[in-house]
Protein backbone atom coordinates (compact mmCIF):
# COMPACT_ATOMS: atom_id res chain seq x y z
CA UNK A 1 0.00 0.00 0.00
CA UNK A 2 1.19 3.61 -0.42
CA UNK A 3 3.03 5.02 2.57
CA UNK A 4 0.76 7.34 4.61
CA UNK A 5 1.98 10.32 6.58
CA UNK A 6 4.45 9.17 9.22
CA UNK A 7 3.16 8.74 12.77
CA UNK A 8 4.98 9.68 15.94
CA UNK A 9 3.94 6.31 17.41
CA UNK A 10 6.26 3.38 16.87
CA UNK A 11 3.22 1.09 16.59
CA UNK A 12 -0.42 2.00 16.04
CA UNK A 13 -2.98 -0.70 16.78
CA UNK A 14 -6.55 -0.45 15.46
CA UNK A 15 -9.35 -2.92 16.19
CA UNK A 16 -11.72 -3.88 13.37
CA UNK A 17 -13.22 -7.02 14.95
CA UNK A 18 -13.13 -8.13 18.60
CA UNK A 19 -15.67 -10.98 18.88
CA UNK A 20 -15.10 -14.70 19.05
CA UNK A 21 -17.01 -17.58 17.46
CA UNK A 22 -19.62 -15.71 15.42
CA UNK A 23 -20.60 -12.10 14.63
CA UNK A 24 -23.22 -10.42 16.83
CA UNK A 25 -25.04 -7.73 14.80
CA UNK A 26 -27.57 -7.14 17.57
CA UNK A 27 -28.80 -4.27 19.72
CA UNK A 28 -26.92 -4.19 22.99
CA UNK A 29 -23.77 -5.72 21.48
CA UNK A 30 -22.55 -3.07 19.07
CA UNK A 31 -21.11 -0.68 21.62
CA UNK A 32 -18.21 -3.09 22.01
CA UNK A 33 -18.58 -4.38 18.46
CA UNK A 34 -20.14 -7.27 16.60
CA UNK A 35 -17.43 -8.38 14.15
CA UNK A 36 -15.05 -11.29 14.63
CA UNK A 37 -11.30 -10.98 15.09
CA UNK A 38 -9.26 -8.57 13.00
CA UNK A 39 -6.55 -6.21 14.24
CA UNK A 40 -4.47 -3.75 12.20
CA UNK A 41 -0.91 -3.06 13.37
CA UNK A 42 0.91 -0.21 11.65
CA UNK A 43 4.52 0.91 12.01
CA UNK A 44 5.55 4.55 11.83
CA UNK A 45 6.70 4.14 8.22
CA UNK A 46 3.24 2.94 7.16
CA UNK A 47 3.99 -0.79 6.96
CA UNK A 48 0.79 -2.59 7.96
CA UNK A 49 0.37 -6.08 9.38
CA UNK A 50 -3.15 -7.47 9.69
CA UNK A 51 -3.80 -10.03 12.42
CA UNK A 52 -6.57 -12.48 11.50
CA UNK A 53 -9.34 -12.22 8.92
CA UNK A 54 -12.60 -12.35 10.82
CA UNK A 55 -15.57 -10.33 9.61
CA UNK A 56 -13.87 -7.12 10.74
CA UNK A 57 -11.46 -7.39 7.81
CA UNK A 58 -14.23 -6.36 5.40
CA UNK A 59 -14.26 -2.76 6.64
CA UNK A 60 -10.47 -2.73 6.93
CA UNK A 61 -10.23 -3.84 3.31
CA UNK A 62 -12.32 -0.91 2.14
CA UNK A 63 -10.10 1.46 4.14
CA UNK A 64 -6.90 -0.03 2.69
CA UNK A 65 -8.29 0.07 -0.85
CA UNK A 66 -9.22 3.74 -0.47
CA UNK A 67 -5.75 4.48 0.86
CA UNK A 68 -4.11 2.66 -2.06
CA UNK A 69 -6.17 4.66 -4.58
CA UNK A 70 -5.45 2.10 -7.29
CA UNK A 71 -1.68 2.07 -6.80
CA UNK A 72 0.20 -1.26 -6.47
CA UNK A 73 1.27 -2.38 -3.04
CA UNK A 74 1.43 -5.17 -0.47
CA UNK A 75 -0.78 -6.34 2.35
CA UNK A 76 0.67 -8.56 5.09
CA UNK A 77 -1.82 -10.86 6.83
CA UNK A 78 -0.85 -13.15 9.73
CA UNK A 79 -3.34 -15.85 10.68
CA UNK A 80 -3.37 -17.21 14.21
CA UNK A 81 -5.18 -20.34 12.97
CA UNK A 82 -7.82 -21.43 10.47
CA UNK A 83 -10.99 -21.67 12.53
CA UNK A 84 -13.85 -20.04 10.70
CA UNK A 85 -14.33 -16.99 12.93
CA UNK A 86 -10.77 -15.96 12.01
CA UNK A 87 -11.36 -16.39 8.25
CA UNK A 88 -15.00 -15.39 7.75
CA UNK A 89 -14.26 -11.97 6.31
CA UNK A 90 -11.50 -12.96 3.91
CA UNK A 91 -13.71 -13.51 0.81
CA UNK A 92 -14.89 -9.90 1.22
CA UNK A 93 -11.40 -8.35 1.64
CA UNK A 94 -11.18 -5.66 -1.06
CA UNK A 95 -7.41 -5.83 -1.72
CA UNK A 96 -7.86 -9.42 -2.96
CA UNK A 97 -9.94 -8.05 -5.85
CA UNK A 98 -7.55 -5.23 -6.75
CA UNK A 99 -5.10 -5.74 -9.65
CA UNK A 100 -1.56 -4.82 -8.70
CA UNK A 101 -1.95 -5.74 -5.05
CA UNK A 102 0.00 -8.55 -3.40
CA UNK A 103 -1.54 -10.17 -0.33
CA UNK A 104 1.02 -12.13 1.66
CA UNK A 105 -0.29 -14.69 4.15
CA UNK A 106 1.74 -15.84 7.16
CA UNK A 107 0.69 -18.99 9.01
CA UNK A 108 2.23 -21.88 10.90
CA UNK A 109 1.76 -24.60 8.31
CA UNK A 110 3.40 -25.43 5.00
CA UNK A 111 2.77 -23.22 1.97
CA UNK A 112 0.71 -25.73 0.01
CA UNK A 113 -1.58 -26.33 2.96
CA UNK A 114 -2.05 -22.60 3.55
CA UNK A 115 -3.24 -22.22 -0.05
CA UNK A 116 -5.47 -25.29 0.24
CA UNK A 117 -7.13 -24.00 3.41
CA UNK A 118 -7.70 -20.54 1.94
CA UNK A 119 -9.11 -22.01 -1.26
CA UNK A 120 -11.39 -24.32 0.68
CA UNK A 121 -13.81 -21.72 2.01
CA UNK A 122 -14.15 -20.14 -1.44
CA UNK A 123 -15.00 -23.31 -3.37
CA UNK A 124 -18.44 -24.13 -4.73
CA UNK A 125 -21.04 -24.10 -3.25
CA UNK A 126 -19.72 -21.94 -0.39
CA UNK A 127 -18.69 -18.87 -2.41
CA UNK A 128 -19.09 -17.81 -6.07
CA UNK A 129 -15.55 -16.50 -6.65
CA UNK A 130 -12.78 -19.15 -6.54
CA UNK A 131 -9.62 -18.18 -4.69
CA UNK A 132 -7.63 -18.78 -7.87
CA UNK A 133 -9.63 -16.14 -9.76
CA UNK A 134 -8.76 -13.26 -7.46
CA UNK A 135 -7.23 -10.22 -9.16
CA UNK A 136 -4.49 -9.73 -6.57
CA UNK A 137 -1.36 -11.83 -6.38
CA UNK A 138 -1.24 -14.06 -3.32
CA UNK A 139 1.83 -15.40 -1.57
CA UNK A 140 2.28 -17.59 1.48
CA UNK A 141 4.97 -17.68 4.14
CA UNK A 142 5.28 -20.51 6.62
CA UNK A 143 6.19 -19.30 10.11
CA UNK A 144 7.77 -21.48 12.78
CA UNK A 145 7.62 -21.48 16.56
CA UNK A 146 10.03 -19.01 18.08
CA UNK A 147 11.58 -17.99 14.74
CA UNK A 148 11.09 -14.24 14.22
CA UNK A 149 10.29 -12.86 10.78
CA UNK A 150 10.31 -9.31 9.46
CA UNK A 151 7.43 -7.26 8.13
CA UNK A 152 9.04 -3.95 7.26
CA UNK A 153 10.55 -2.62 10.49
CA UNK A 154 8.43 -4.97 12.61
CA UNK A 155 10.01 -8.07 14.12
CA UNK A 156 7.29 -10.67 14.55
CA UNK A 157 7.82 -13.72 16.76
CA UNK A 158 5.19 -16.47 16.48
CA UNK A 159 4.54 -18.71 19.47
CA UNK A 160 2.22 -21.69 20.00
CA UNK A 161 -0.81 -21.49 22.27
CA UNK A 162 -3.07 -24.18 23.69
CA UNK A 163 -6.07 -24.46 21.35
CA UNK A 164 -7.90 -27.35 19.62
CA UNK A 165 -6.15 -28.11 16.30
CA UNK A 166 -3.42 -25.63 17.26
CA UNK A 167 -3.04 -21.85 17.12
CA UNK A 168 -0.32 -19.23 17.37
CA UNK A 169 0.08 -15.84 18.94
CA UNK A 170 2.44 -13.10 17.80
CA UNK A 171 4.88 -10.81 19.63
CA UNK A 172 5.49 -7.71 17.51
CA UNK A 173 8.32 -5.31 18.26
CA UNK A 174 9.61 -2.07 16.73
CA UNK A 175 12.31 0.07 18.37
CA UNK A 176 11.46 -1.22 21.82
CA UNK A 177 7.67 -0.91 21.50
CA UNK A 178 6.16 -4.36 22.11
CA UNK A 179 2.70 -5.74 21.36
CA UNK A 180 1.60 -9.31 22.16
CA UNK A 181 -1.44 -10.78 20.40
CA UNK A 182 -2.61 -13.90 22.22
CA UNK A 183 -6.08 -14.90 21.11
CA UNK A 184 -7.71 -18.35 21.25
CA UNK A 185 -5.71 -19.94 24.04
CA UNK A 186 -6.74 -22.01 27.02
CA UNK A 187 -4.78 -21.95 30.24
CA UNK A 188 -3.85 -25.18 32.00
CA UNK A 189 -1.00 -26.46 29.82
CA UNK A 190 2.12 -25.74 31.88
CA UNK A 191 4.44 -25.49 28.89
CA UNK A 192 2.12 -23.22 26.90
CA UNK A 193 1.34 -21.07 29.94
CA UNK A 194 5.01 -20.53 30.71
CA UNK A 195 5.80 -19.80 27.06
CA UNK A 196 3.03 -17.21 26.90
CA UNK A 197 4.20 -15.60 30.12
CA UNK A 198 7.76 -15.32 28.84
CA UNK A 199 6.83 -13.91 25.44
CA UNK A 200 4.52 -11.39 27.14
CA UNK A 201 7.06 -10.26 29.72
CA UNK A 202 7.44 -6.48 29.72
CA UNK A 203 5.13 -5.93 26.72
CA UNK A 204 3.62 -2.47 26.39
CA UNK A 205 0.29 -3.98 25.32
CA UNK A 206 -1.14 -7.48 25.75
CA UNK A 207 -4.21 -8.38 23.69
CA UNK A 208 -5.52 -11.49 25.44
CA UNK A 209 -8.31 -13.94 24.90
CA UNK A 210 -10.84 -13.49 27.69
CA UNK A 211 -13.90 -15.23 26.30
CA UNK A 212 -15.29 -16.71 29.50
CA UNK A 213 -16.15 -15.83 33.04
CA UNK A 214 -14.76 -18.29 35.60
CA UNK A 215 -18.23 -19.84 36.02
CA UNK A 216 -18.62 -20.29 32.25
CA UNK A 217 -15.17 -21.82 31.94
CA UNK A 218 -16.10 -24.53 34.44
CA UNK A 219 -18.58 -25.81 31.83
CA UNK A 220 -16.33 -25.26 28.80
CA UNK A 221 -12.98 -26.75 29.63
CA UNK A 222 -11.27 -28.04 26.53
CA UNK A 223 -12.94 -25.50 24.23
CA UNK A 224 -9.71 -23.55 23.75
CA UNK A 225 -10.39 -20.25 25.53
CA UNK A 226 -9.54 -18.59 28.81
CA UNK A 227 -11.13 -16.24 31.33
CA UNK A 228 -10.78 -12.57 32.15
CA UNK A 229 -9.48 -13.70 35.53
CA UNK A 230 -6.63 -15.68 33.99
CA UNK A 231 -5.84 -12.82 31.57
CA UNK A 232 -5.38 -10.41 34.47
CA UNK A 233 -3.15 -12.91 36.24
CA UNK A 234 -1.03 -13.26 33.12
CA UNK A 235 -0.77 -9.48 32.74
CA UNK A 236 0.32 -9.15 36.37
CA UNK A 237 2.91 -11.93 36.32
CA UNK A 238 4.35 -10.80 32.96
CA UNK A 239 4.54 -7.15 34.01
CA UNK A 240 2.78 -5.77 30.94
CA UNK A 241 1.91 -2.11 30.61
CA UNK A 242 -1.70 -2.50 29.49
CA UNK A 243 -4.17 -5.36 29.01
CA UNK A 244 -6.98 -5.44 26.46
CA UNK A 245 -9.58 -8.20 26.86
CA UNK A 246 -10.36 -9.71 23.43
CA UNK A 247 -12.33 -12.43 21.63
CA UNK A 248 -15.53 -11.59 23.48
CA UNK A 249 -18.12 -14.35 23.76
CA UNK A 250 -21.10 -13.90 21.42
CA UNK A 251 -23.45 -14.21 24.40
CA UNK A 252 -21.84 -11.25 26.20
CA UNK A 253 -23.55 -7.95 25.46
CA UNK A 254 -22.21 -4.50 26.21
CA UNK A 255 -23.53 -4.47 29.79
CA UNK A 256 -22.03 -7.87 30.61
CA UNK A 257 -18.68 -6.90 29.16
CA UNK A 258 -18.75 -3.65 31.11
CA UNK A 259 -19.19 -5.60 34.34
CA UNK A 260 -16.39 -7.99 33.35
CA UNK A 261 -14.06 -5.05 32.72
CA UNK A 262 -14.86 -3.57 36.13
CA UNK A 263 -14.04 -6.88 37.84
CA UNK A 264 -10.86 -7.27 35.80
CA UNK A 265 -9.64 -3.81 36.80
CA UNK A 266 -9.85 -4.81 40.44
CA UNK A 267 -7.15 -7.38 39.69
CA UNK A 268 -5.13 -5.50 37.05
CA UNK A 269 -5.88 -1.78 36.96
CA UNK A 270 -4.61 -1.09 33.44
CA UNK A 271 -7.30 -3.26 31.84
CA UNK A 272 -9.74 -2.25 29.11
CA UNK A 273 -12.02 -3.98 26.64
CA UNK A 274 -10.90 -4.30 23.05
CA UNK A 275 -13.66 -2.52 21.14
CA UNK A 276 -14.22 -1.94 17.44
CA UNK A 277 -12.65 1.32 16.33
CA UNK A 278 -10.32 1.55 19.31
CA UNK A 279 -6.88 2.90 18.40
CA UNK A 280 -3.89 2.41 20.68
CA UNK A 281 -0.54 4.09 20.03
CA UNK A 282 2.65 2.65 21.49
Amino acid sequence: MPTPSPSTARLTVRFWGVRGSIPTPEDGFLGVGGNTACVEVRAADGTTLVLDAGTGIRALGYALAAEAAGQPGEVHLALSHFHWDHLQGLPFFAPLYTPGQTVRFYAATDDDRIHALLRGQMTSPYFPVPFGDLAASTETVRVRDGEPFQVGPMTVQPFPVNHPQGAHGFRIEVDGAVLVYATDYEHGSAAHDEGLREVSRGADLLISDAQYTPDEYALRQGWGHTTWEHATGLATSAGVGRLLLFHHDPSHGDDTLGRICTLARERFEATDLATEGLVVEL
